[in-house]
């Protein structure tokens, strides 16, 4: 991979004949739906972001519908497995943010984890953001393993990843997960080159291309030049 910040052709390339998303077996009640960017600029937000996630941000005050309920839920149902309960500071990024919502503590970072935040409380269903060059472009969708965990905030705090859902690199180096991204690959306000992942739960009552395009269209605007794509995996019945 090239030097963060710089758009290359060959980071294009790369991503055009490289980028993959492969999810292990035994993984049945979710479909994943990454998105790149690539481009982006520091403190550019997509027109009329502010206005939306402001508008978003009020109505997440209220308390949720009953299908919004069984969505989040939904969220919760993906990550329970084996060991893995999601409960306490171990459910879904997305009802953090919308207990943020609610008292008014909702975190703006940068663009493009602002957006992955924004689609993550819209649609009541976890999200993840990384740094393309510090992640590289092949990843699998898989459960953690015993005794893995990383660090990640810059405390050096860990989270213990056994049976919890997750994404790891092409060098099977856990990276990102519903809960707690890691910090080696998070994003930061030098990155240019991003992708994202939406945790879709196969029993919510939304749609995955709706989903999936706002977040494309979201992260497009954090730029004149962002070149994006959108790539499916999992889903399986």
């Amino acid at each position: 991979m090239q030097e963060s910040g710089h758009v290359t052709s060959a980071l294009r390339h790369s991503l055009d004949q490289k980028l993959s998303l492969h999810t292990a077996e035994g993984i049945e009640n979710v479909l994943f739906g990454l998105v790149w960017a690539i481009g982006i600029e520091p403190n550019r937000s997509a027109p009329g972001f502010d206005a939306r996630l402001s508008a978003l941000l009020e109505t997440r005050k209220d308390d949720l519908t009953t299908e919004e309920d069984a969505t989040r839920q939904a969220s919760r149902d993906i990550l329970r497995h084996g060991r893995y309960k999601p409960t306490g500071r171990g459910k879904p990024a997305c009802e953090y943010l919308v207990r943020a919502a609610r008292q008014e503590t909702f975190p703006r970072i940068f663009p493009a984890v602002d957006v992955c935040n924004y689609i993550s409380l819209k649609y009541l269903v976890p999200a993840s953001v990384w740094d393309l060059d510090l992640a590289g472009t092949s990843y699998t969708a898989r459960r953690g393993r015993v005794e893995e965990r990383y660090v990640f905030n810059a405390s050096g705090q860990t989270i213990d990843l056994q049976d919890l859902l997750l994404l790891a690199d092409g060098a099977d180096r856990p990276m990102v997960n519903p809960v707690k991204d890691s910090q080696r690959t998070k994003t930061t306000a030098s990155s240019r080159n991003v992708a994202a992942v939406a945790y879709l739960p196969l029993a919510a009552r939304i749609d995955p291309e709706t989903v999936m395009n706002e977040f494309e269209s979201l992260l497009a605007g954090c730029g004149d030049r962002v070149e994006t794509g959108i790539l499916w995996s999992g889903g399986n019945s």
